[in-house]
C-alpha cells in the first residue's frame, strides 16, 4: 500500500478538473498544490488513456453514423421513410422496455420491503403457530411477486451481460500508429 496522499479527494478533483477542463499545466498545478509533478501524472495518466479510448470510440461511431447516413440518402424516398419509421419504432421499443424494467425493479423493491415487514410477524419461539404460518404465507407470496416483478430487468441485464463484459475488457495491444509517433516528437 502506498503513502497517504498529501491532497484530499476534493483537492485531487480540483487538480483533475483544472488540468482536463481548464487546460492548466501539470507543472503549474504541482507548484500550487506543493506536490511532485510525477504524483499528478500518476493520478491522471489512467484517466487520460480512458478519455483517449472514449474519444477513439466516439470518432469510430461518428464515422459509422456518417456511413449509414450516406447509405440511407442513396435509398429511394419510400425506403428512406420505411427506415425512419423502423428506427423510430425500435427506439420506442427500447425506451419502453427500459421503463418496464425500471418499474418492475421498483415494484420488486417495494414488495420485498413488504415481505420483510411481514417477517417480523413470525414468532421465533413458535414459528408453526397459526399467526406465524399466515405471516410466512404472506412472505412467500410477496417474495414470489417481487421475483416475478424483477424478471424484465433481470432479463435485460442478462441479455446485455455479454456486451457489458466486452466493453469492460481491456483493449488488445496495438502497434504504435504513425500519428502517435509523430505526436511524441
Amino acid at each position: 500500500m502506498g503513502r497517504k496522499s498529501r491532497l484530499t479527494p476534493e483537492q485531487w478533483d480540483e487538480v483533475e478538473r483544472r488540468h482536463f477542463v481548464d487546460g492548466e499545466s501539470v507543472s503549474a498545478l504541482a507548484r500550487e498544490f506543493g506536490i511532485d509533478e510525477a504524483a499528478i501524472r500518476r493520478k491522471i495518466s489512467p484517466k487520460k488513456s480512458e478519455i483517449r479510448k472514449l474519444a477513439e470510440q466516439k470518432v469510430a461511431a461518428d464515422a459509422k453514423s456518417k456511413e449509414i447516413t450516406r447509405i440511407v440518402e442513396a435509398m429511394p424516398p419510400v425506403m428512406q421513410a420505411q427506415f425512419q419509421t423502423l428506427t423510430s419504432s425500435l427506439t420506442r421499443i427500447s425506451q419502453h422496455l427500459a421503463s418496464a424494467a425500471e418499474y418492475g425493479s421498483a415494484t420488486a423493491h417495494r414488495l420485498s420491503a413488504l415481505a420483510h415487514a411481514e417477517v417480523s410477524k413470525v414468532d421465533d419461539a413458535d414459528p408453526l403457530n397459526r399467526e406465524s404460518l399466515e405471516a410466512m404465507k404472506g412472505v412467500a407470496a410477496l417474495t414470489k411477486l417481487a421475483n416475478e416483478s424483477s424478471s424484465i430487468a433481470l432479463n435485460l441485464l442478462a441479455a446485455n451481460k455479454e456486451a457489458v463484459t466486452k466493453l469492460n475488457e481491456p483493449p488488445a495491444p496495438e502497434a504504435p500508429r504513425i500519428i502517435e509517433l509523430v505526436a511524441m516528437k
